[in-house]
């Protein structure tokens, strides 16, 4: 049986399906069988005050539906008009390609396959934003 391996470092934290697990002392590998598992790597969140550009506030938006701890249904209309929003900014192959991607797994309601997309257009956001400064 396959599934999500988790490598962790000594003391990692990561929040499974609304519960914070913290590693012990040592390197630990942690396989999670169940398919619809929502998990967050801590040392990966995105803090609410960190979320201040159109990629990260896309981003935190995920990690929200991750957490489990708000009401999805609005929050998954909020994700998708912040994708849409991107999609019109940009248009490079390669996001457009992230992008409409990121737009199938919302639609799936995939918050961990959003995420992880949208996680690759960091990158180029900071990027984009250092040139235009």
């Amino acid at each position: 049986m396959s599934g999500l391996v988790l490598k962790l470092g000594p003391k990692e934290r990561v929040l499974i399906n609304g519960a914070v697990i913290e590693n012990g002392d040592r390197r630990s590998r942690i396989t999670v069988l169940t398919s619809k598992a929502n998990i967050l790597r801590l040392r990966d969140a995105i803090h609410p005050d960190q979320a201040n550009t159109p990629v990260r506030r896309a981003c935190y938006l995920a990690q929200l539906l991750l957490s489990g701890e708000v009401e999805a249904r609005p929050l998954w209309e909020r994700l998708f008009g912040q994708v849409q929003t991107l999609s019109d900014i940009l248009a490079d192959p390669h996001s457009a390609a992230l992008l409409a991607q990121a737009k199938s797994s919302i639609s799936e309601q995939n918050a961990y396959a959003c995420l992880k997309l949208l996680r690759q257009l960091l990158p180029l956001e900071a990027h984009l934003l250092a040139q235009a400064k």
